[in-house]
C-alpha cells in the first residue's frame, strides 16, 4: 500500500484516478478547492476506509507525508481557465512549486498532468514530445498554455537541481463520465445540445481536427507512467491517434443520440488549433505497450449514457 496525494482529485480526471488507486489498494488523499471539481464526482468514495478528502488550494503550501503525488489541479476547459486567467496561471505555476516542494521534502515521486496545449497551434503533425510547439504567449489561451509550459520547466529544474523524482504526462483531449454539462468542452457541449434537440454549435467550418481518448485509457497511461523506473521523466504524450474533424464529431453525436439537432456554425475562437493528434511512440515503448483501447463510438455511448442522469441540462 502506498499513500498517494491527488491534487484536483474531485475533478473529471482526478476523480477517476482516485477510484483507480483505491481499487489497487492504496491510501488516497484527494485535495481540491472545488473551483471546477465537484463533490458529486467523489461522493461514492466517502465511505471507503482509505479515502480522505481535503479542501485546499494548491497555490498555498500543503504539508503531508506521502509516497507519490499526482498533480492534476488546474481548470482544463477554455470556459473555465479563461474566466479567471490569473487564477489559472497561479494554479499551474504556484501549484507546481508547492507540490514540488512537498515532493522534495518527503522524497516522494511526483507526476505532472501537463497538456497537449503546450504544442499550441502545431506546425508539426502528429505532435511528438520533441516538438517545441507554436504558442501565442499573449493570447486568450496563453494563461493555460504558458502556465502548463512553465510547470514543465519547474518540474525539470527540480529534477536537475534537487534530484526530485518526476514524471510529466502531456494529456490530449479526454472525455467520459464525470464531465460537467456546462464545462465548455466540445464533447459535453455537443452531447447536451443533441440530447435536448438544440442546434449544435460548431466553431469555424468544423474542419479543425482533434483526437479524443476515453478516460479509462488515460488513467491507465497515468498509472503506468508513474510506475516507470526512476530517471525516466517524460514528457510522454497520452492520447488517442484516431483523428476526427469537429464537424464529423457533431454528425456522429447526432447519430448516436438519435437527435433532431441541426448543425450551425459560429466564429472560430482566437488561437484555436487547426490540428491536434499525438505521436504515442514513446508511450508504447516505455509504458508497457500502452495504447488506447476504447473506440470513439464506444466511449461516446458510455458518455451519453452518463449524461442521461441530468434532468435539467
Amino acid at each position: 500500500m502506498k499513500r498517494i496525494l491527488v491534487t484536483g482529485g474531485a475533478g473529471f480526471i482526478g476523480s477517476h484516478l482516485c477510484e483507480r488507486l483505491l481499487q489497487e489498494g492504496h491510501e488516497v488523499i484527494c485535495l481540491d478547492n472545488y473551483f471546477t471539481g465537484t463533490k458529486s464526482n467523489i461522493v461514492h468514495l466517502f465511505k471507503h476506509p482509505y479515502f480522505e478528502l481535503v479542501r485546499h488550494d494548491v497555490t498555498m503550501p500543503y504539508y503531508i507525508e506521502v509516497d507519490e503525488v499526482y498533480n492534476l489541479a488546474c481548470p482544463g476547459s477554455p470556459i473555465h481557465y479563461q474566466c479567471n486567467p490569473i487564477k489559472t496561471v497561479k494554479t499551474s505555476v504556484m501549484g507546481a512549486i508547492n507540490m514540488l516542494g512537498l515532493a522534495k521534502r518527503v522524497r516522494a515521486r511526483i507526476l505532472q498532468a501537463s497538456t497537449s496545449e503546450v504544442y499550441g497551434d502545431p506546425q508539426v503533425h502528429p505532435q511528438p514530445e520533441t516538438y517545441w510547439g507554436n504558442v501565442n504567449p499573449i493570447g486568450r489561451r496563453a494563461n493555460y498554455n504558458e502556465g502548463k509550459r512553465c510547470a514543465e520547466t519547474l518540474f525539470m529544474d527540480y529534477h536537475f537541481q534537487n534530484h526530485v523524482d518526476i514524471k510529466i504526462a502531456r494529456i490530449f483531449n479526454t472525455y467520459g463520465p464525470h464531465m460537467q454539462p456546462g464545462d465548455g468542452r466540445v464533447i459535453s457541449n455537443f452531447i447536451v445540445q443533441a440530447m435536448n434537440n438544440r442546434d449544435i454549435t460548431v466553431n469555424g467550418d468544423g474542419s479543425q481536427s482533434r483526437s479524443f481518448q476515453y478516460i479509462t485509457d488515460l488513467i491507465e497511461g497515468l498509472v503506468r507512467l508513474m510506475a516507470t523506473p526512476a530517471g525516466f521523466t517524460g514528457p510522454v504524450n497520452l492520447g488517442n491517434t484516431e483523428e476526427i474533424s469537429i464537424l464529423q464529431l457533431a454528425e456522429k453525436i447526432i447519430r448516436l443520440t438519435k437527435s433532431g439537432s441541426r448543425i450551425v456554425f459560429q466564429q472560430k475562437p482566437d488561437d484555436d488549433p487547426v490540428k491536434r493528434k499525438p505521436d504515442i511512440t514513446l508511450a508504447r515503448e516505455h509504458l508497457n505497450n500502452w495504447q488506447p483501447r476504447i473506440s470513439l463510438d464506444e466511449g461516446l455511448l458510455l458518455t451519453i449514457n452518463f449524461f442521461k442522469q441530468f434532468t435539467d441540462l
